[in-house]
């Protein structure tokens, strides 16, 4: 489950004891992803793509303007 922590600029998973995370900088109505993390022993799940999902639903419902620096979330974008 995605939990946003808005506190903390970020969405996260936790799972099996580890931290999946997707990182964001908010500048007005601007939204920048800037890291995306899965820990080794938890990629090939889904995981960064949910966490992805989540905070591209959350800038939209924000009606927030995206731009990606993390690679991983500007493959979303295009």
């Amino acid at each position: 489950m995605v939990v946003h922590q808005p506190e903390q600029t970020r969405f996260i998973i936790e799972q099996d004891g580890h931290t999946c995370l997707l990182e964001y900088a908010l500048e007005g109505q601007n939204v920048n992803f800037t890291h995306t993390y899965v820990p080794f022993r938890l990629r090939g799940k889904g995981l960064a793509e949910q966490l992805v999902e989540a905070g591209l639903a959350w800038a939209n419902a924000e009606q927030l303007k995206v731009k990606a620096s993390c690679w991983y979330v500007a493959k979303f974008l295009n």
